[in-house]
């Protein structure tokens, strides 16, 4: 059997992938927390899953390469430094970076780039997410992951054609562009939705997250498919054969 190890083992995720991983047959080699050793839990480990923070990062890619094991991270609110280092690391290990582990985002996010591809400059495109009042990072990792999915379909990238919470006397809307809005309240887990307009009509594409486990089930199912892969960067789309 394949074993896991869990960076960030002691947060809300970390929580919850050592719960269900052993009912996906898949023992928890140990955990990692701001007191552990990642070199330690890197060569014990199969392969490994990382839901800590971004300034935690660094350790762990170095952690991971030096041991020659594979990692799946979905630590959310990195920048392009972390997405540079992630890219220097799968030039020796495995490694898979997403926004959000749930299957059905993963689907969606294939959808989005496909209908924003095949629909045309005509269709105007805006993401809107929603999640608990405790989140600490907007937009969510996963709107962003939309976005750029988006983005690729109209052959850009967010960067350039991302917008961002209107506000005031914008103007009418820049043709191009993609529309991102967060909201915050209660305890909502994750509702995402990928809205296009054109005159008369829409098309709207929504995911609903009721219950964290998802994620966590997405999260071994990518570190398992991992185990045993080339040196390389990989997606979601990849686990899912899309």
């Amino acid at each position: 059997m394949t074993s896991i190890g869990i960076f960030g083992s002691m947060g809300r995720m970390g929580l919850a992938i050592a719960e269900i991983a052993p009912e996906l047959g898949a023992p928890v080699a140990g955990g990692c927390d701001m007191s552990g050793d990642p070199n330690e839990l890197a060569r014990k480990s199969d392969t490994l899953v990382d839901f800590s923070a971004p300034a935690a990062l660094e350790a762990h890619l170095a952690a991971a390469r030096a041991a020659g094991t594979p990692i799946m991270i979905g630590t959310t609110g990195l920048g392009a430094r972390h997405h540079a280092m992630i890219d220097e690391a799968a030039r020796d290990i495995a490694v898979l970076q997403t926004g959000n582990t749930s299957l059905g985002i993963g689907l969606l996010s294939h959808l989005v780039r496909e209908a924003a591809a095949r629909l045309g400059a005509d269709w105007d495109i805006e993401i809107v997410e929603m999640h608990h009042r405790n989140k600490a990072d907007a937009p969510s990792g996963t709107a962003l992951m939309l976005g750029e999915a988006a983005a690729q379909g109209i052959g850009t990238t967010l960067s350039e054609a991302g917008v961002q919470g209107r506000a005031g006397l914008t103007g009418p809307r820049a043709a191009g562009t993609i529309g991102m809005a967060a909201l915050r309240g209660g305890s909502v887990v994750g509702d995402h939705s990928v809205i296009f307009a054109t005159a008369g009509e829409r098309i709207e594409f929504t995911h609903r997250a009721d219950d964290r486990a998802i994620f966590a089930r997405g999260a071994v199912r990518a570190a398992l498919w991992l185990a045993g892969r080339a040196p390389g960067r990989y997606t979601m789309d990849q686990v899912l054969g899309v």
